[in-house]
């Protein structure tokens, strides 16, 4: 096969007369590389509509290039049929070379033939016939072959076709496959500049020794994909196309063609305005820079014939060339010594950043970026300071830009931690109450999979300097907003990196250990013995210099779950001590429960304040305030039993309805008292003693900080409510429930006539009519609540007005009369 190492060559420049009006643009690059044949950039062909159904698959932010430029894909059923048969007509046999040598008589004779047809025909066997001539504003008539030329209009420009890639086992490469050799490295595609930027890719990554499919080449063989202009050789048939208005940054997109001495539009536009011939011009420009295969002059022709677009065959075989080149960049970065591959790889970023701006070239030159682990300074301002680019390279690349811009990383996180404060926020407020499935119901892992865990963790990769702003994060917004859900962020994407195994993080990381054994307690929902060591161990083995350290870990059991964990731990405890008649002061695994919710609800204090000691433990706490709560389980037992006694032998006993006064006290003036206290009253309410709540609901109005109205309590208790569905419908029970307790702080927090309604919404039917119109009252939204609160009160009032149709319809059912009537009475027939 002979040789066609041709550089894109132009017409001379210095010809006199100019074919095209003033102002006329007839670049054959758009917006993209993935360009037009010439004979239909220059063309005011307007597209089919099928064609503009389908996005560019390449096209990951359209708005950046689109605008202008016009993007002209195409259906994958279009594109199948043109593949098919380009693909049957492609393959070169062993007469090659005979058809290479045939190339220049039969050239031509074909210019003869169109110099005899006048400037209106092209081609052979075609017939077409020109409106008028090239430049004016007419087009010219379309035959059923040879090229389809319109005329320039002024101002106009073209459009490009974007294509997906032409998938097909065979390569590229001109290596034998079945006996038969695949289109080889050839100058392919739609447009100048791509092809030949392949084609430089390609030939840099051979000469790295590199392959693209298979063996070795032969000398004569061409090494990549040349311009994407049309393939159409002289008095072949152009692609079909549509033109589209050029984008007015178009010819700054192609800067970069230049640089590697490709032509570009600019090139056309200057060789048609300065030739005398141009539909010669035209057929020169697409005969160096399409397709220089002899077999296409006879396999292009049946493309025709099946009504297939040369441009689909051409953007196919560009598609394809581009996700071999992709697959080569991936195989480099992961091929040889760290050293030879990185050299490899800045050389092509090198030579290839220049046409980072072209969208069709684009992923090319972010894929090499991506695998370099240090881009170069340079590279990385010019990509930050383009918008466009910024969005388009990969987070590979982004981190990069970020450990060096905390600014910028706080920018794209800022959104990610809003939208998860929303989604716990929303998780509390949940319509369903159901003590199974609650807020807290979810399993640890199950929590990391989340799509705000995800993007961070992806974000952060295994960058230690990135991972240590997320944290500077979540202090400063904790410190800010003492939000808890901030907390429960730093130890998931603490584990969410463990799960991943980015050791890089973990081993640096000094709470990495302890918040994985505490995730173990959150998942089994309880501390044990052995794990209360290794916690312990922990927390002692914190060293002198070391005290910061405490800060971390006051935050990672700040968090709700864990917080949660503590105290059902705590109260299951207190149960277990009074069935083996011990003390709390004389529990280690109880004390040390203690240490760790105290240091969790620390948290803010200590960040707040910088002083990194673990808080005093009131000695009151256990000696007067646990063993008072085990009296109550006590009092408990004692009357369970009594009432189960047999009737002789039951004494009149009553429940104990006063509550102690140091009881309310300690809830009030002791944080960790009041935590206690709270998850014993949702622990009595789990075990449906009403009797238990009853007594305790008083003592709930005024606590430390208004934690019996926080939204985590709240919502635990109305989910444990549902238990006691029956007791609703009793006046008591619903007095002391609602205005003992629940009401008296409605008026002056939101979140607690939320609540209410929620609960409401799932019990209404248990309360009794004259409560529940009460109720319905006092929970009126007033002028100043929220879209929140209005929407829960608009459907109870939907849901009383559905219960009040119910009751209405059962008084009228005696007025109906009865469908089913008595038979009277028949004497049988006489036996004959």
């Amino acid at each position: 096969m002979g040789s066609h190492h041709h550089r894109p060559a132009l017409l001379p420049r210095g010809r006199p007369q100019a074919c095209l009006p003033a102002g006329a643009s007839c670049s054959p690059c758009t917006s993209s590389s993935r360009g037009l044949p010439v004979s239909l950039q220059a063309l005011g062909q307007t597209p089919p509509p099928s064609l503009l159904s389908k996005l560019n698959p390449f096209n990951r932010h359209r708005e950046s290039y689109s605008h202008g430029a016009g993007i002209i894909p195409f259906h994958r059923k279009a594109k199948n049929k043109g593949v098919s048969v380009a693909r049957a007509f492609i393959r070169l046999d062993r007469e090659e070379t005979k058809f290479q040598d045939e190339r220049g008589p039969a050239r031509q004779r074909r210019s003869a033939r169109r110099e005899e047809a006048g400037p209106g025909r092209l081609g052979g066997a075609a017939q077409e016939r020109a409106a008028g001539p090239v430049g004016g504003a007419s087009p010219a008539t379309r035959a059923s072959s040879g090229p389809r030329l319109r005329a320039v209009s002024a101002g106009r420009g073209t459009r490009r076709s974007s294509r997906e890639p032409l998938r097909d086992g065979g390569g590229v490469s001109g290596e034998p496959v079945g006996g038969r050799t695949w289109l080889r490295g050839a100058e392919v595609g739609g447009c100048p500049a791509s092809g030949a930027a392949l084609r430089a890719d390609l030939a840099e990554l051979e000469g790295a020794g590199e392959r693209s499919a298979g063996g070795p080449r032969g000398p004569g063989e061409r090494t990549a994909a040349g311009p994407v202009a049309s393939a159409a050789a002289p008095g072949e048939r152009g692609g079909d196309g549509a033109p589209g208005r050029v984008g007015t940054g178009a010819s700054a997109l192609f800067a970069g063609l230049q640089d590697l001495g490709v032509a570009n539009g600019e090139d056309l536009k200057e060789t048609l305005t300065n030739c005398t011939e141009p539909l010669k011009a035209i057929e020169q420009f697409q005969t160096e820079n399409g397709v220089l295969l002899p077999s296409l002059q006879s396999a292009l022709p049946f493309l025709d014939l099946h009504g297939t677009p040369r441009l689909e065959f051409h953007q196919s075989v560009f598609d394809e060339l581009r996700d071999k080149l992709l697959e080569r960049v991936s195989a480099i970065a992961s091929e040889g010594k760290a050293e030879e591959r990185y050299k490899k790889l800045e050389d092509l970023l090198e030579k290839s950043f220049s046409l980072v701006k072209m969208p069709s070239l684009q992923p090319v030159v972010m894929c090499v970026m991506k695998h370099l682990p240090k881009v170069p300074e340079k590279k990385l301002k010019l990509v930050m300071a383009d918008k466009e680019l910024y969005r388009a390279c990969a987070v590979e690349v982004k981190r990069q830009i970020w450990q060096d811009n905390q600014a910028l990383f706080g920018d794209e996180v800022s959104p990610l931690l809003k939208q998860y404060i929303v989604e716990k926020e929303s998780a509390l407020f949940s319509t369903e109450l159901s003590v199974l499935h609650n807020f807290f119901s979810p399993s640890p892992k199950t929590r990391r999979q989340g799509e705000v865990v995800q993007r961070l963790t992806r974000m952060v990769g295994r960058n230690v300097k990135l991972y240590d702003m997320v944290l500077q994060f979540l202090r400063t917004l904790f410190l800010r907003t003492r939000n808890v859900h901030y907390c429960t962020l730093r130890a998931e994407l603490l584990m969410s990196l463990h799960d991943l195994d980015v050791g890089d993080i973990c081993s640096v990381d000094p709470c990495h250990k302890f918040t994985w054994c505490l995730d173990a307690c959150i998942r089994e929902r309880f501390v044990d013995s052995k794990r209360a060591r290794e916690l312990q161990g922990f927390l002692d083995g914190v060293k002198k210099g070391q005290e910061q350290v405490l800060g971390d870990l006051s935050m990672i059991l700040c968090d709700p779950f864990a917080i949660n964990t503590l105290s059902l731990s705590t109260v299951k405890h207190l149960q277990e001590l009074v069935g083996q008649e011990v003390l709390p002061r004389d529990s280690p695994d109880l004390l040390l429960l203690l240490r760790l919710l105290a240091l969790g609800q620390g948290a803010w204090d200590m960040i707040d304040s910088q002083v990194f000691k673990e808080p005093k433990m009131e000695v009151e706490l256990v000696t007067r305030f646990l063993p008072m709560l085990m009296s109550f389980v006590v009092d408990d037992h004692t009357f369970n039993v009594d009432q189960k006694l047999p009737a002789e032998e039951k004494a009149p006993v009553t429940y104990p309805n006063t509550l102690p006064e140091s009881f309310t006290k300690f809830l009030q003036e002791q944080r960790m008292a009041c935590e206690v206290g709270l998850y014993y009253v949702l622990h009595i309410t789990k075990q449906r003693n009403k009797n238990a709540l009853l007594r305790l609901l008083p003592g709930l109005v005024e606590t430390f900080g208004d934690l019996a109205f926080g939204d985590i309590f709240l919502h635990l208790l109305t989910g444990s409510l549902a238990l006691l569905a029956d007791e609703f419908a009793l006046e008591d029970f619903c007095s002391s429930l609602f205005d003992g307790f629940l009401l008296t702080a409605s008026p002056r927090k939101e979140s607690v006539q939320r609540h209410v309604l929620r609960l409401l919404l799932h019990l209404h039917h248990r309360v009794a009519p004259s409560r529940l119109q009460a109720l319905q009252k006092a929970l009126e939204p007033s002028g100043q609540s929220g879209e929140a609160v209005k929407e829960l009160y608009s459907q109870l009032g939907e849901k009383l007005e559905q219960l009040d149709h119910r009751k209405a319809s059962p008084a009228q059912a005696p007025e109906t009369p009865a469908l089913e009537l008595p038979l009277p009475a028949v004497p049988a027939p006489a036996v004959l």
